[in-house]
Order: C-alpha cells, then sequence, then structure tokens
C-alpha cells in the first residue's frame, strides 16, 4: 500500500491544529483502511475505526489539542470567543513559542495574572511551562533563540519557577527544558537552565517520583538527553548509581555500589556502555557483572554499538558477549547497527557493522540488500 502523500498528512495536521472537522473527515474518509492509521498514536487518540471518519476526526482534533474529550473542546472553543483573558493566555503561548517577547511583554503588562494563570489544557501548564517546549500541544514544541530572555521577561513578572505543568505526572519548566530536544536543537539549552537556576529552580524537584522516581539526570538519560547531564550533576542534581555509569564518575561508581541493587548497577553498566566510559565499564566488570547483563531493554554490547562506541564492541565481544541478544523491539546488535547506519548514524557504525559480521552475527533474510547497500 502506497505511503500517505506527506503534504496530505501536513494539511490534516494543519486542519486539526484549527480544529477544521470537515478537513480532518475528509483525510480520513480519503485515505481509510490505510496501514498509517494503525500507529499507537491513533489509539492514544482515541480513534476506533468500526466508527465513521466524522468521529475519528474529532478525537483526533480534541487529542492534539489535549482535552480528553470532545464536549471539553468544543467548550474550550467557545471561551476563546467570549473570555478575553483565555484568550490573551493564547496569544501569550504563541508569543512564546514564537520568539516574541514584544507580543509577550504588552499582554503580560496588560493582565499581570497571566503569568500565574494555567492553561485548560489537560496539561495545565504556566506560560514558563511552555518555555519547556515539551509536553504540550506540538505546533508549540518549539525553542526560539530568544528563549532565556522570555523565561527572564515571564520570572520578573513573577512567574514561579518551579510551578508543575501535569504532563509526565508532573514536571517543572527546568524538567521539560532538560529532557526537551528543542533547546538543544536551538543551541540554547544551557543559557536557558542557566536562567532557570538563577532564579532558584531545584533540579531535585524538575520530575515526579513516578517518572524516573523523581530524579532528573535520569529523566534526560531516560528521554535521549545526554547532554545536560554532567551540568545539573555540577549544580545539585541527585547522582544515583545509574547516572553516575551515565556520567562516568568513576568515584561516584565507587562509592555507590556496594549500597545500590542489582538493577542499578545493571543499568549503570549498560549506560557506561552507551556512553563509552571504559573505566566505568572495567570496574562494573570486575565487581561481578556479566557481560551479558539486561536491563531497561538492552545489554551492554546492545548499548555500546546504539551510540557507535567501537573499541567497547571490539571489547565485549572478546569477553564472550552474546551478539544474538535482542533489545527490547527484537533487535540484535547487528540488526540495531543496520537500524542506526539510517536512523542515528554515528562514524563508527560501519566498522561495527563489520566487526559483528566477521564474528558471526546472524543475517535475517531481509538484511542483505541494507548490508550491500552500506558497503556501496
Amino acid at each position: 500500500m502506497a505511503e500517505i502523500p506527506v503534504d496530505e498528512k501536513e494539511k490534516a495536521d494543519l486542519a486539526a491544529q484549527f480544529g477544521d472537522e470537515a478537513a480532518v473527515t475528509a483525510f480520513l474518509e480519503k485515505f481509510r483502511g490505510h496501514l498509517h492509521f494503525s500507529a499507537p498514536w491513533y489509539a492514544e487518540a482515541g480513534c476506533d475505526w468500526s466508527e465513521d471518519a466524522a468521529f475519528n476526526a474529532r478525537q483526533l482534533i480534541k487529542h492534539k489539542h489535549w482535552f480528553d474529550t470532545w464536549e471539553d473542546y468544543a467548550d474550550f472553543r467557545t471561551r476563546l470567543k467570549t473570555d478575553t483573558q483565555l484568550h490573551q493566555f493564547e496569544l501569550a503561548a504563541d508569543a512564546i513559542a514564537g520568539g516574541d517577547i514584544t507580543t509577550l511583554r504588552t499582554l503580560v503588562n496588560l493582565d499581570p495574572d497571566l503569568i500565574s494563570m494555567r492553561s485548560p489544557r489537560g496539561h495545565h501548564s504556566t506560560l514558563l511551562n511552555y518555555v519547556g517546549a515539551n509536553g504540550i500541544e506540538g505546533w508549540r514544541q518549539k525553542t526560539p533563540q530568544n528563549a532565556a530572555a522570555i523565561a527572564q521577561v515571564l520570572l520578573d513578572a513573577g512567574a514561579e519557577v518551579d510551578a508543575w505543568g501535569d504532563m509526565y505526572g508532573g514536571t517543572s519548566t527546568l524538567g521539560l527544558v532538560a529532557t526537551s530536544v528543542h533547546p538543544v536543537k536551538a543551541g540554547v539549552q544551557e543559557e536557558l537552565m542557566d536562567v532557570l537556576i538563577g532564579h532558584g529552580a531545584d533540579p531535585n524537584h524538575a520530575v515526579a517520583p513516578t517518572y524516573t522516581h523523581g530524579l532528573l539526570i535520569l529523566a534526560c538519560i531516560h528521554n535521549g538527553r545526554y547532554e545536560p547531564i554532567h551540568y545539573l550533576a555540577r549544580h545539585g542534581a541527585v547522582v544515583d548509581l545509574e547516572a553516575a555509569g551515565a556520567l562516568g564518575d568513576l568515584d561516584k561508581v565507587k562509592s555507590l555500589f556496594a549500597g545500590s541493587p542489582a538493577e542499578k548497577r545493571a543499568l549503570s553498566l549498560c549506560w557506561a556502555c552507551q556512553y563509552g566510559h571504559t573505566p566505568v565499564v572495567h570496574f562494573l566488570l570486575g565487581q561481578g557483572l556479566s557481560v551479558n547483563t539486561f536491563a531497561n531493554g538492552t545489554t551492554p554490547l546492545l548499548s555500546a554499538a546504539f551510540d557507535g562506541q567501537l573499541e567497547l564492541v571490539k571489547e565485549l565481544l572478546a569477553r564472550g558477549a552474546d551478539m544474538e541478544a535482542q533489545n527490547d523491539y527484537g533487535g540484535t546488535a547487528l540488526g540495531q547497527t543496520l537500524w542506526c547506519l539510517y536512523n542515528h548514524r554515528k562514524p563508527a557504525h560501519l566498522e561495527i557493522m563489520e566487526i559483528l559480521l566477521a564474528n558471526g552475527a546472524k543475517v535475517n533474510d531481509d538484511w542483505q540488500f541494507y548490508i550491500d547497500d552500506q558497503r556501496s
């Protein structure tokens, strides 16, 4: 079945953003039954393909806007026409995402209560939470170059620096900034964290206890955000054994090892392998951890191969690492490396592929094309 054209998806996405039921319904009717709609996101939105397109259009629209029911979304749309403060809050959220500091200042000066107001959407964010570009409506998940100045305006106006939004079980703006890719891509993550921490943001009150045990460094690495973890450690974020492995802090690993449970020891080893912290890997293996330890859906070899840690891959293979162990997605070290070559490429991935093949890694029937493609 042919892919749905990208421009069709983009138009439907924009239609959902603007609450255009007719356009989203037409999109669903046109491509009804397409495999694209089997993606988990549609189930999360509450879609039911035994219902008609109009029903599912409403499900998609209310989900995109962070409402649990269509009735809640419809009420929000009605309020926008009559509630001046809500309308101004929405304009301010747009100004934050767009880096429009002049409009933001004007709106906050007109109504200082906007600073403490919360969105009626399911994440219940403050305006400062919107600076995190994370866990909010998709079209506002972007970080402008002047994000730090935007945050400064809000904080100067009295924004509560550690106010939590309800996304991810509860998260502060610092937690959102630290775990979001958008400030990283904009090159302003550390500058933004400086502003927040300078105003008293607590790195140990940034994520919910139900989310990575309330530890911000763990929230970062479990979200693929390695960039801020050393910064956070320097600014007082709690470091447990798992985090110490990711940081490559050998002294901390040694001091925490005896008092930490087996799961944390295994996680520390896998993160150390992923981020290339060889001394930590040597210490943990020397303490009796298996080279085939399995934790968080991965093994030391899978972890090292994923991030292109060539020398560690060689060493782990020499120590007897199982090349056919599978991650949570069913990928072996070779299968995962092939995926990385197309989606997460690091300089050493091609050589890692060749090393795994030379060591006898099993090749699935449909992999040879990709292997030949990478060799060409």
